[in-house]
This record gives structure tokens, C-alpha cells and sequence, in this order.
């Protein structure tokens, strides 16, 4: 109750202060992208990076995952299905960070409560005008999971310009027998547009029984005037690949691109569908978005039916924001309200699994611009209710009720016309997933993860030079993870658990440089500790969190019609188990690509990992038998990242 209070008392404080202002000039469009921000970038205290269309063409991407990992420096780890997919990593949760990073498509919440990464690489490249992810907590804007960060997609369609007939045609081919087509066009006219893409893709890959089959549509509709717009959307895709498995350490040594599983596969069938409207009265601007998704997975297990499951999921998203000026300042105002159903069935004998999870949030945020010194003063607050029910008779059936707040205190502060400086101190949360309960011993319930986040940086930008530096520290009580070895007693392969505190602290840079027309440079940059900070753990660090990351691309233009682009990422050292008896080597990869224009087309020939460094980003650990001195430290399990592969490719534009 006494939050609801104090988010009313705010509520009405903002308004009331906007108000006052709205007898002032109206403000010019803001910067209202899918992250939610209704001030332009630079002026949030936190770190956002970009990614235009311009720059996944430049580097050649072929989906989302690759451009975020080749352009931002992203942990990732590779996905058992294969067909180009990777878990992103933003701020070093490592195996946990699906569940700790939200995921936006066109303002509508793309994952709610099942474990699986979500599919990337099944939205149509072509089809995205910009990716913008939120380095730490949305905690706020985006609520429960969004403590490492969130990545919002904004389809051209849905970028709010106007669109202009157009079309154009890609096709590559390339090593492993690996092949793409894509389409794409805009129809256009008397306020009314079309976007469709398409894209087909297969591939065998570079290991045996890893062959995949994919292809992707989506459909834009929208019609718009000077303050209206509705729009339409359907997308969806398709999976079919093989499993090839994970190695022992004797047989990756040996043979690297070897199945053990050589029967084994998988299909994954997507289909989503959308309706949104933005409406523009006086200085207020309405966003209303709804999303239906629903996804089905089949698997077949040494030649052998094994299993699946189908997930229905429905978003709601409102949104108003307020924006005015007067002489000595501004303001923007934001009210939101998320609504998200989720369910899963698993089919079963006698009788289905069902576990379903429900949460309806409320949030709002200020932002405060003084005319006379630049500085930006942000607040804001979310309350969300997460309720849950997980059926299952191995585990025992789990109920979920938890209440939660967030919130938020911001400052930019320009320096100079070249430097600003900013931080923000909040708190976020995550509630376990209902999933989650299917691997808890009885009698255990997981409490909400909760997170105390702060965040210092300073940005300089004059000419062709664009810096962004960051330190950030994030306290959390009651992590949820994974332990292999605690609950052995229980459940032999460990169970879901939540971890004594933990912390995450660490240094992140990002900078461009434009050193002529013809050359550019890019580098992220970070340095982090992810660890225990109490228990039986204190002082060991979490799975899959390597402390050092480097990345550096550069495109160079040589002459008129030629582009030569590349980069190089490095990572260090990883561990495997919360013990820290295994760890994973560090590795450095590169890739490098060169495109030429004749007239409407590009030629382009790109190479991924260009030294064939053989590499792994995903591996087990055996944990110790109770009993058993000396047992377990060994890893045991290792799934290898491809090796170099060619691709050639030609796109026409119309």
C-alpha cells in the first residue's frame, strides 16, 4: 500500500508539473525510440549503444546476435540448435543472463518466462532500422529480469519515418553448403505502407548432424497521418536442424567437428502477431501495443520422439508521454502499464504439464532539463505483481505471488560543450520464472532476486571523436541460478537455488572515431568481477563470466566503391562451476569482409573467424560426488564454436 502511495504521489507531482509547462513552446519530436526514453540519448544516465541499418549492412550481419557480438563487443555462447543463434551476454551474468536481460521488439516484450534464448536470428535483418541496448538496469521501464540490460529491436516500419517505395534482393553462398536468400520490399502510398521480408537459410554447418534449415516472413501494415497512426504486424519462423551434441575433451581434441548424438534434431515453429497505435494530442503522445506469440518445439532423441513443448504468450503495452518547454527548462513525463500472460504446456502422458505465469506492472518517470546549466535530473518507480502456477508432479506443483518495486534516480551534467558526465542509483528485480520450480527440491520456494544497481560515467564527443565510459556496481540478495553440487542429495544433476549474495562491479568503454571519410574506428571495451560475496561460495566467481573483453572494428574505404571492414573481439578466461574446479580458456577470433558497389549492386566476400582458432563458449564441469574426495573439477562436456567459413554475396537494391 505504501508504495502504491508514494508512485500516486509521484504520478500526480509529475503531471502537475508538466502542466504548468504546457503554456510554453512546443518541444521539437523527441527521441522516442523503443527504449521507452522520451529525451535523446545523451542526456540518460546510463549507457546506451547503437546500431543502425547502415551499420549491419556496412559489416554484412546476417542476424541481430552477430551484429550486437561484432559490433558491441557482447558475450555470447552458441546455440544448440545451431542456424547463426547465440545468447547474449551484456553486463556478465554469464549462464543466467537470458534471464537477467529483457528483450524488445517493436515496443512489445519478446520473452517473458521460458528459459530458451529467444530466436534472433529468426527476425529478418533486413527488415531492422536500428538495435539500441540499455547497458544495466531497466528496471524501471521494462521491470522484472532487466538487471543486466536490455536490447529493443526497432523494425524500419516501426521507426516512424516516412516510408518510400523501394525493394532490393540478397543471396550468398558459402562454406559448409551454406546458403541464404532474402527479399524485402516497401509499398508505399496516401498514408498507407507495406513492409514484407522474407529470408531463407540452410546450411550443414561445420560438424556432423548439425545441419539446419530456417526461413523467416514478417508483414508491416500501417496507415498514418500528422497525428495518428495504426498500424499491423504478423511475423514468423521456422526452425529444422540437427543436434550434434557435446564432446568429451578427448574427442574435441581429436576431432572437433565429430556428433555424438548423430540421430538426434529439432524443429521450432514462431509465429507472432501485433497490433499498435500512436496518437499525438497537443504536447501528450499515446503508444498502444499488443502482441500475441506462440511457439512450438519438437525434438527427436536417438531416433526416438523426445519430446517438446508449446508457448502461448500475450503482451499489452500502454504509454503517454508528456513533453514541454519553457524559458528556464523542460520536462518529459512518462506513465506506462505492462500486461504479459505466459504459458506452457508440456505434452505428457497421462496428462499435459502446464505452467502459466501472469504480471501486470505500472511505472512512471521524469525527466527535468534546466535550461542555464543542461543539467538533466531523472526519477522514476515501477510496481509489478508476478503471480505463477507450475503443475508438475516430479517437483511438486509451486504458486507464485510476489508484489515488487523498482526504482530510480538519474543525473546528466554536462562539463563542456565536448563532456558530460552521469550516473543514476536504483534498485531491480527478477522474479523466478515458473520454469524454474521444475528444478527445486520440495519444500524449497526461490524468493525474488533483487538487485541494488549504481552506475558513474562520463561521455565527450567533438568531431569525428565519440567517447562513453562507465563504472557500475550491482549488489544483488537471493541471485537465482544453477548449483550442480548443493542439492545433490535431492536431485543428482543439483537444482535451482538461491545463491548467497553476489556482486558484479566492473569497467566498460566504448568509443568511435572517424579518422578521415575514408576510415573508422570502433572499441568496446570492459573489465569486470562477477563473484560471491558471502556463504560457502564467498570469493569464487560466477559461471561463465570471463573479467576481460576486448573489441576493435574498423572500415576502411581505400577508393570510391570499395569497402574493407573488420574487427577483432578477445575474451579471457571463464569459469564453468560456482566452485571454480573448471575454467574455460580465453579466446581471440577475427573476421574481416570486403564489398564492392557497381551500380545498384554489392559484391561482397566476408570470412568469419579468419585463423580458424578452434574455441569453445559452452561447457560442464562435473561436480563433486558427496563423499567422494578429490571428485568432480573435470570438464567433461565441451560444445565447439564453428571454425573459418567463407561466405559470398550479392544484394541488389531498387
Amino acid at each position: 500500500m505504501k508504495t502504491c502511495l508514494n508512485l500516486a504521489r509521484l504520478t500526480v507531482l509529475s503531471i502537475g508539473v508538466s502542466a504548468a509547462f504546457a503554456a510554453g513552446a512546443q518541444v521539437a519530436e523527441a527521441d522516442l525510440t523503443g527504449t521507452r526514453i522520451a529525451r535523446p540519448r545523451e542526456a540518460q544516465p546510463f549507457g546506451i549503444s547503437v546500431i543502425t541499418a547502415d551499420d549491419i549492412q556496412r559489416i554484412g550481419a546476417t542476424t541481430v546476435n552477430d551484429a550486437i557480438i561484432r559490433l558491441l563487443g557482447a558475450g555470447s555462447h552458441l546455440d544448440f540448435f545451431g542456424a547463426g543463434e547465440y545468447s547474449l551476454d551484456l553486463r556478465g551474468f554469464g549462464k543466467t543472463a537470458d534471464s537477467n536481460q529483457v528483450v524488445m521488439l517493436d515496443g512489445v516484450r519478446i520473452k517473458e518466462s521460458d528459459f530458451d534464448a529467444i530466436r534472433l536470428a529468426g527476425i529478418p535483418i533486413d527488415s531492422v532500422a536500428k538495435i539500441e541496448v540499455i547497458r544495466g538496469s531497466g528496471g524501471v521501464l521494462y521491470g522484472s529480469g532487466s538487471t543486466g540490460g536490455v536490447i529493443s529491436i526497432t523494425t524500419k516500419g516501426r521507426e516512424g519515418q516516412t516510408r518510400v517505395n523501394s525493394a532490393s534482393l540478397y543471396g550468398t553462398v558459402g562454406s559448409n553448403r551454406m546458403s541464404e536468400a532474402r527479399a524485402n520490399a516497401t509499398v508505399s502510398g496516401g498514408g498507407f505502407s507495406l513492409d514484407i521480408n522474407a529470408a531463407r537459410r540452410n546450411g550443414n554447418n561445420d560438424r556432423d548432424n548439425y545441419w539446419s534449415g530456417s526461413g523467416a516472413l514478417s508483414l508491416l501494415g500501417q496507415w498514418k497521418n500528422d497525428w495518428l497512426r495504426l498500424g499491423v504486424s504478423h511475423s514468423q519462423d521456422g526452425l529444422n536442424a540437427g543436434l550434434a551434441g557435446l564432446l568429451t575433451p578427448a574427442v574435441y581434441q581429436a576431432n572437433p567437428r565429430t556428433a555424438t548424438t548423430p540421430t538426434d534434431s529439432v524443429v521450432i515453429n514462431n509465429v507472432r502477431h501485433g497490433l499498435f497505435g500512436e496518437m499525438r494530442s497537443g504536447d501528450w503522445k499515446f503508444f498502444a501495443d499488443a502482441g500475441m506469440r506462440n511457439k512450438k518445439l519438437r525434438n527427436v532423441l536417438q531416433g526416438k520422439y523426445g519430446g517438446g513443448y508449446d508457448v502461448k504468450g500475450v503482451n499489452y503495452a500502454l504509454r503517454a508521454v508528456h513533453q514541454a518547454r519553457q524559458a528556464s527548462f523542460s520536462n518529459s513525463l512518462i506513465l506506462g502499464t505492462d500486461y504479459a500472460r505466459w504459458q506452457r504446456e508440456t505434452p505428457a502422458v497421462p496428462a499435459a504439464l502446464v505452467a502459466t505465469q501472469v504480471s501486470r506492472g505500472f511505472y512512471v518517470r521524469d525527466e527535468l532539463t534546466l535550461a542555464s546549466s543542461g543539467t538533466t535530473l531523472s526519477a522514476g518507480v515501477r510496481t509489478e505483481r508476478v503471480t505463477g502456477h507450475n503443475d508438475n508432479a516430479t517437483f511438486g506443483s509451486r504458486d507464485i505471488s510476489d508484489p515488487l518495486t523498482s526504482w530510480e534516480l538519474g543525473i546528466n551534467q554536462p562539463v563542456s560543450k565536448e563532456v558530460s558526465v552521469y550516473g543514476r542509483v536504483g534498485r531491480s528485480f527478477r522474479v523466478a520464472q515458473v520454469e524454474e520450480f521444475n528444478y527445486t527440491p520440495f519444500g524449497v520456494i526461490l524468493k525474488p532476486q533483487r538487485s541494488r544497481d549504481t552506475e558513474i560515467g562520463s561521455r565527450y564527443a567533438a568531431g569525428r571523436v565519440k567517447l562513453d565510459a562507465r563504472i557500475y556496481r550491482s549488489a544483488i540478495t537471493d541471485e537465482i541460478g544453477y548449483d550442480l553440487a548443493r542439492f545433490t542429495s535431492i536431485a543428482a544433476f543439483g537444482a535451482n537455488v538461491n545463491f548467497d549474495p553476489t556482486l558484479r562491479t566492473g569497467l566498460e568503454a566504448e568509443g568511435v572515431y572517424e579518422w578521415s571519410d575514408s576510415l573508422g574506428l570502433r572499441v568496446n571495451t570492459a573489465l569486470r568481477k562477477s563473484r560471491f560475496v558471502g556463504g560457502v561460495y564467498a570469493g569464487k566467481e560466477l559461471v561463465r563470466t570471463p573479467a576481460r573483453m576486448l573489441g576493435v572494428h574498423a572500415d576502411w574505404r581505400p577508393m570510391a566503391k570499395h569497402l574493407l571492414s573488420g574487427g577483432v573481439t578477445a575474451f579471457s578466461a571463464q569459469r564453468l562451476d560456482i566452485s571454480n574446479l573448471c575454467a574455460m580458456p580465453g579466446y581471440t577470433v577475427a573476421d574481416v569482409r570486403y564489398a564492392y558497389q557497381f551500380r545498384e549492386a554489392e559484391i561482397s566476400l566476408a570470412i568469419a573467424n579468419l585463423f580458424d582458432r578452434r574455441f569453445f563458449t559452452k561447457a560442464e564441469c562435473d561436480a563433486p560426488v558427496a563423499g567422494t574426495p578429490g571428485s568432480g573439477g573435470i570438464t567433461s562436456s565441451i560444445f565447439p564454436e564453428p571454425g573459418r567459413a567463407l561466405r559470398l554475396a550479392v544484394r541488389f537494391q531498387f
